[in-house]
């Protein structure tokens, strides 16, 4: 096998590892070895694209026209159907893993750029990614406005009379915790009242402190606290 061909998968390799750690130590679905392997794979099929123009024209009476990028123009759109497997709806209607879907997207990326030859480029591509997905958050939340440095909590509070609700509302705003929706639902089964809010609060604050407050508002009989 050609040196040449190994760097490619090495390198590509290398920097989907790079990628794939970023989403391993978040404990996010597509992981370490998911991202070596789109890129590796993503780097190959590149490879075999290109090198088969060359490979299918050595013969001078023979008159081929190739696309050398065929192959990858059909992995940029199949790894979509990847990505959208860690992307979900949640009962809250919130949705989580646009972000690993576009890491996926971003492996194979760097995959078809190592493979096509462009090593700078892909170096360049992986480091500025990771600034955008690891160093650029934390410099919003210190300096940016201060939407951006809360965080969203999903909470669910159960109450006995619907004459309380107001009460608890307010007094969870109280608490410094900006309420940005809220359904009330009535249980007919046990005769209560279920309020799901969907809030911020500021980033540093412990989820389980969030829940020790809630827990002392009057009127609560029920609490339960979901980060995003």
């Amino acid at each position: 096998m050609d040196t040449a061909i190994l760097i490619k998968l090495g390198l590509s390799g290398g920097l989907g590892a790079v990628i794939g750690l970023e989403r391993e130590l978040k404990r996010k679905p597509v992981g370490l070895k998911t991202s070596i392997v789109i890129s590796i794979i993503s780097c190959l099929l590149t490879i075999v694209s290109v090198e088969s123009v060359y490979f299918y024209h050595k013969d001078a009476n023979v008159n081929i026209t190739m696309d050398p990028l065929r192959l990858a123009a059909q992995i940029v759109s199949g790894i979509g159907f990847l990505g959208a497997g860690v992307i979900l709806h949640r009962a809250n209607d919130s949705i989580s893993g646009l972000t690993t879907a576009a890491m996926i997207w971003g492996a194979a990326g760097i995959g078809i750029v190592v493979g096509a030859g462009f090593y700078a480029a892909a170096l360049a591509g992986v480091i500025m990614i990771l600034l955008a997905v690891e160093i650029l958050p934390l410099i919003l939340r210190l300096a940016g406005p201060s939407r951006l440095r809360e965080k969203i909590l999903y909470i669910k509070l159960r109450t006995a009379s619907h004459h309380h609700v107001q009460d608890i509302i307010r007094a969870v705003e109280q608490e410094n915790i900006s309420v940005k929706r809220i359904h009330i639902l009535y249980d007919e089964k046990n005769h209560t009242h279920l309020l799901e809010l969907t809030a911020g609060v500021y980033f540093k604050r412990r989820t389980t402190e969030v829940y020790y407050t809630l827990s002392e508002i009057p009127h609560i009989q029920f609490v339960d606290v979901e980060s995003a």
